[in-house]
């Protein structure tokens, strides 16, 4: 089950603190609201400098795929 926050009169909501630790957030941290069909989302925002590493694990993929990238672009270049 989700946990749950409530509006102000101001409009304003606080963030669970289970979802804040779970998630990196802290005052200043940006988060962006995306409608859906159903509702809406609250999608944290990451700096460049946070997201540093965060594709360490699959190096190897990404590089195999820009390398197969380029020779598509080699050989499409050659006609």
């Amino acid at each position: 089950m989700g946990q749950v926050a409530t509006v102000t009169s101001k409009s304003m909501v606080t963030i669970p603190s289970k979802i804040r630790k779970k998630y990196s957030l802290r005052q200043g941290s940006k988060v962006e609201f995306v409608e859906v069909e159903d509702g809406l989302l609250l999608v944290p925002l990451r700096s460049l400098r946070e997201l540093r590493g965060a594709g360490k694990d699959k190096s190897g993929f990404l590089i195999s795929a820009v390398k197969e990238l380029e020779r598509e672009h080699r050989e499409e270049a050659k006609k």
